[in-house]
């Protein structure tokens, strides 16, 4: 009783983090499932751990495997990690009891049903991410964000200029939308360095 309630209380508290206090501040939709993977991931390794024989050493020998996900790299995006890390706690889960344990195979499912709810297409859908690297430099905040809302057919909820170039006339923005009307005029790759010259979209 005492562990499910620490297991609702998790949930909870996650919960309200992600939700409440993350997205709404940042309104970056892809870290929703690499937050909600790695605490329900991380809670059912170290419930098991906690529930078993095993020593302290090999479970942060456990730990220690699970760092091999190279958090920094540009290869892999943040949903991917999530599913990465669930894989392996999964992995661990199940390898770790020496006979069927109810605990495991319920926070297995837990899990399973945590990545299902937080990479959700439907879940936050019509927010978008976009890198754009455009051919004017804008050095004032508001016609920047109003050309991108026109650019991006979008409302713009978050950017962040990069860089501003003056001799080269370009300006290097990422920048959080949510899509208001058909759609983006920039094609749809989450995190993708794009380049907009005369009105049109270009691959950098």
């Amino acid at each position: 009783m005492d562990q499910t309630l620490l297991v609702v209380a998790d949930l909870a508290a996650i919960s309200v983090l992600t939700f409440a206090v993350y997205f709404p501040r940042h309104h970056r939709r892809d870290l929703i499932a690499a937050f909600l993977g790695v605490n329900v991931g991380v809670l059912a390794v170290a419930m098991t751990l906690s529930s078993s024989s095993v020593g302290i050493g090999l479970g942060m020998g456990l730990f220690g495997v699970l760092s091999i996900i190279r958090l920094r790299s540009n290869e892999i995006q943040q949903h991917e990690i999530a599913y990465y890390f669930s894989s392996l706690a999964l992995g661990l889960l199940a390898g770790l009891p020496e006979q069927v344990n109810v605990l495991s195979t319920l926070l297995m499912a837990l899990i399973v049903a945590t990545l299902y709810v937080g990479d959700h297409p439907k879940l936050f859908g019509r927010y978008r991410q976009r890198s754009l690297r455009l051919d004017a430099a804008y050095t004032d905040e508001d016609a920047l964000r109003a050309h991108l809302e026109v650019l991006l057919g979008g409302r713009v909820v978050n950017l962040s200029v990069q860089s501003v170039d003056l001799v080269n006339d370009m300006t290097l923005v990422e920048v959080r939308y949510v899509v208001t009307g058909a759609g983006s005029r920039v094609p749809q790759e989450a995190g993708t360095d794009h380049r907009v010259e005369r009105g049109q979209e270009v691959r950098a």
